[in-house]
């Protein structure tokens, strides 16, 4: 058995859960989410708490019920703390504003590039160089800090680029001086 999906995902107070033909819907004071529920996966809610169960031990249930429990237990925790995800950019000229519901970028490129946030997302700009991203739903999140990333990905020989603040850039060695 799944040992996450036999965890019961605790509700804190402020966010409510509902299931309905299929699908849960998870409300706080950070959005409203909703999951379609997988086949075979059953979901109860007692007491402020969700289980999960599931109909036998195939390879397939035993990963869509680990994959629900996680799934659920980001929705509820995204709904009442959120997520956030920061990114920095380095190099000479490269800078980042927030402009309306779009995030303006200085690349190096021959065109500034505006890239639009998506619903349920929100940027904030420190100091020119430091992105923070903030959403409910991690999964969206993530897509959109990996799209502005690949945008101007970091290169390895002078570390330019749009970076994860966490993410360590293995730098190579350049060409050396004329050798006799």
């Amino acid at each position: 058995m799944s040992r996450l999906g036999k965890k019961p995902v605790a509700i804190p107070s402020g966010v409510k859960a509902q299931i309905e033909a299929g699908k849960i819907r998870v409300e706080g004071p950070k959005g409203k989410l909703a999951l379609a529920i997988p086949t075979g996966i059953a979901i109860s809610l007692e007491n402020n708490t969700l289980s999960f169960k599931r109909p036998d031990d195939t390879a397939d249930s035993k990963a869509r019920h680990g994959l629900t429990w996680a799934l659920v237990s980001n929705m509820v925790e995204g709904v009442s703390k959120g997520f956030s995800r920061t990114l920095e950019i380095k190099g000479v000229g490269y800078r980042a504003q927030v402009k309306g519901k779009a995030l303006g970028l200085t690349l190096g490129f021959s065109h500034p590039v505006d890239f639009p946030l998506p619903e349920g997302v929100t940027a904030k700009v420190d100091g020119n160089t430091k992105v923070t991203l903030e959403s409910a739903d991690k999964a969206l999140l993530g897509d959109v800090a990996a799209k502005i990333r690949a945008l101007r990905p970091p290169e390895p020989y002078q570390g330019k680029g749009i970076k994860y603040s966490d993410e360590v850039i293995l730098r190579k060695a350049g060409k050396s001086a004329a050798s006799k």
